[in-house]
């Protein structure tokens, strides 16, 4: 017997050639989340979204349909890590945001969740043939703000 829900695991990372604090700026303005994030517009709500306790509210989808994630922030470790548990009907787990930094003008970021699919065993089930789509949109995301966060720090004159 399973103690509780089952737990889905998603994680992506891509390089980034800018320095890790230039990095953590970006990925933690969670307005610009729609700069580079696909499908999907944020805010930070109680706090600011930039600390512990903090909250912060996105919607994912295309048009009128989608879907509310609320999170509350649980960790805030700035310029390297924000962890978030997920609150929303739809959306429940943890999520965590790390920044590595590499070398003083590089660094790596890393997006783990892992999330309750809803719907119980028809989730999980469904998970199976999302979880791709998913990776790869989580993917495609960091690489868009691989790129935002570089043009950033060129158009700041660092090289």
């Amino acid at each position: 017997m399973s103690a509780g829900p089952t737990r889905v695991e998603v994680v992506a990372a891509a390089p980034v050639a800018a320095p890790a604090a230039a990095t953590w700026e970006v990925l933690t303005d969670w307005e610009r989340h729609r700069d580079w994030m696909l499908a999907t517009r944020a805010r930070g709500t109680a706090a600011g979204g930039r600390a512990v306790g903090g909250g912060i509210e996105a919607w994912t989808g295309l048009g009128p349909i989608a879907v509310r994630d609320t999170m509350t922030i649980t960790a805030w470790e700035p310029p390297r890590r924000c962890e978030v548990e997920h609150t929303g009907r739809v959306v429940r787990g943890t999520g965590v945001l790390e920044v590595v930094p590499v070398e003083d003008s590089r660094s790596r970021v890393v997006w783990s969740e892992r999330l309750e699919p809803p719907f119980g065993r028809v989730g999980r089930l469904g998970w199976v043939m999302v979880r791709p789509l998913v990776t790869a949109a989580l993917r495609t995301s960091l690489r868009r703000l691989a790129r935002l966060v570089e043009e950033d720090e060129v158009n700041r004159g660092t090289p």
